[in-house]
């Protein structure tokens, strides 16, 4: 062991850790052993014990959740595994919406852990005690939408609480990994039981390939709202109420088009058909939509970063050779897609301080400086190791 050389101090990371916040030392910051997170505490509190990705919340809903997996996993393989089918078609596009301002990886983690735990138990207890009291579609058509859809909100609005959502997009990024988690894991249910059933092929189809973006569709207004709120300096909790009822809306919406196609199907099978046939076509329209609208909110986005970059990088100070790439998100893509794997991480530490700064001071009323100060020194940090990483290359 002696005659081994000594580590190199350049690949030694601290650990990943919280730390008292820069902004404010009476609070915790999660620091993931290189950069600043934008995760933090409340006040005055011990340091937390979880890292940044997990919540007390998550562990305890987690366990049960893990159990219950397990065992449709004994039972059933392939319902877990098609269970993961939403991960691949979805997760592309949450990627391409959060490019713009990415979000920090435990953030992402989890919003798509509160999803797949918090969100489902749950909705899990309150769904079924509504069947057993009211029956299946009171518990499909009322229960279902209100409470998942509020659960899944709550995801959202405690990224809010760790100040992790800056503005609309940040909110509808949230509500979608918030959503898909809590799709993966009720799908394997769904799958678990058509498989007793031998309906697996035909629900597998359906919700896995067909209908993936289903709940990342309801949940969105939700997370529109609240973004919208938070860009505004406005409380949540009054400002939220209309994306969640639009949330609610269309949840309920297409529980009850399935509802009514089953019913009908067992009486005449052309009007069932025809009563899913109509209501997908809705949804499949409403999609379209929402992507459109997305599309163009995300350019609107794009020019207003590029446009701000050159104001920031003179007020804090930034070294204009590495900043000058953002001024063009051509050039941008163009620069990250060229750079060696290890060293694309830190240019999305300097992209994302830069995006969290242009939108800091986009908001309306004053800048927080403490915090700006934050992603300044983030961005400085960013910097100097793309240097190291991209230069070793």
């Amino acid at each position: 062991m002696s005659d081994l050389p000594p580590p190199d101090a350049a690949t030694i990371r601290p650990v990943a850790q919280w730390r008292p916040d820069p902004a404010d030392a009476r609070r915790w910051r999660w620091h993931d052993g290189s950069a600043w997170s934008t995760i933090v505490t409340s006040r005055h509190g011990r340091i937390p014990r979880l890292p940044g990705w997990l919540s007390p919340p998550v562990l305890a809903c987690g366990v049960l959740v893990v159990l219950i997996v397990g065992l449709i996993g004994v039972q059933s393989p392939i319902a877990v595994v098609a269970g993961l089918i939403p991960l691949v078609i979805v997760l592309p596009v949450l990627s391409w919406l959060d490019r713009v301002e990415p979000e920090p990886r435990p953030s992402r983690i989890h919003a798509l852990l509160w999803g797949g735990t918090v969100a489902i138990v749950v909705s899990w207890v309150a769904n079924t005690v509504t069947a057993w009291l009211g029956g299946e579609i009171v518990a499909m058509v009322v229960s279902a939408p209100v409470v998942e859809e509020a659960t899944k909100a709550l995801g959202i609005v405690w990224a809010v609480r760790r100040r992790e959502v800056d503005g609309i997009s940040d909110g509808i990024v949230y509500a979608g990994w918030v959503a898909l988690g809590f799709a993966v894991v009720e799908d394997m249910t769904y799958f678990w039981l058509a498989d007793i059933d031998g309906a697996l092929v035909a629900t597998i189809v359906l919700r896995a390939f067909l209908t993936p973006f289903a709940h990342p569709l309801f949940t969105f207004w939700s997370g529109w709202a609240i973004g919208r709120a938070v860009f505004n300096g406005r409380p949540v909790w009054p400002a939220m109420w209309w994306g969640l009822a639009l949330a609610i809306l269309t949840h309920a919406m297409w529980n009850g088009t399935l509802a009514l196609g089953d019913l009908t199907y067992s009486v005449d099978e052309r009007i069932g058909a025809g009563v899913l046939i109509g209501g997908i076509a809705l949804f499949v329209a409403l999609f379209v939509a929402v992507a459109i609208g997305l599309r163009r909110a995300r350019r609107r986005e794009q020019r207003r970063f590029v446009d701000a970059v050159g104001g920031l990088v003179l007020r804090y100070g930034i070294p204009p050779a590495e900043a000058e790439v953002f001024g063009s998100w051509q050039r941008l893509v163009a620069v990250r897609k060229a750079l060696p794997r290890r060293a694309r991480r830190d240019f999305d530490r300097v992209h994302a301080a830069l995006a969290r700064l242009a939108v800091l001071h986009e908001r309306p009323g004053e800048v927080d400086h403490a915090l700006a100060r934050v992603f300044a020194d983030e961005a400085h940090g960013a910097v100097a190791d793309l240097r190291r990483s991209a230069g070793g290359a």
